[in-house]
């Protein structure tokens, strides 16, 4: 079965939790992710069937009341968005690294699932707003060619936004670089 992922974003750390709690109990999802980003908001991402995820991300926008910053919910995501937000990939070779970078969470996650889907490339990170000022990227990897196609995919939707940064391909990157990737 396809999943879903869908995320709300707080301005309230506090209203964050309580909204993340209803959101599993009201809706059968599981939570991928829900924590503090910068500066100081909170995020919940959670999985599991579109319908479900719909509920979930629906009752996190009404409950988020004055606290509610933005949500998403992205069906048939592609499986390997989870591991790169939780950290939990290995890729194997690095020919070439690709990074997008975004002022927006959110458009960061929907740009990650089209940068794996436009592209034969492996996520290595997404990383959302922690330590870095609220911003995001996405660290992925493959051919040079696919690299630079799965860029051009996050530039556009990034740039359709208007919360684009900056983006960059490494063709043959270093060792010393892909360990502190890794």
């Amino acid at each position: 079965m396809e999943k879903a992922i869908g995320m709300v974003e707080f301005t309230s750390i506090a209203r964050g939790i309580y909204v993340a709690d209803q959101m599993v109990k009201i809706s059968e999802v599981e939570i991928v992710t829900s924590v503090t980003s910068c500066p100081g908001k909170y995020i919940t991402i959670v999985t599991g069937d579109v319908a479900a995820v719909k509920a979930s991300v629906g009752i996190g926008e009404d409950l988020a009341g004055e606290f509610f910053v933005d949500s998403i919910v992205i069906p048939n995501v592609s499986p390997q968005v989870f591991p790169a937000i939780t950290g939990a990939t290995m890729p194997e070779h690095m020919e070439a690294v690709g990074i997008v970078e975004s002022f927006s969470l959110a458009t960061m996650i929907i740009a990650a699932d089209e940068i794996i889907k436009a592209a034969e490339v492996d996520a290595i990170e997404l990383r959302l707003g922690n330590g870095i000022g609220g911003k995001a990227y996405f660290t992925f990897t493959g051919e040079v060619g696919a690299v630079k196609t799965a860029a051009d995919a996050g530039i556009e939707i990034a740039k359709e936004k208007g919360l684009l940064v900056n983006v960059e391909v490494i063709p043959s990157p270093s060792d010393r670089l892909i360990e502190s990737l890794l």
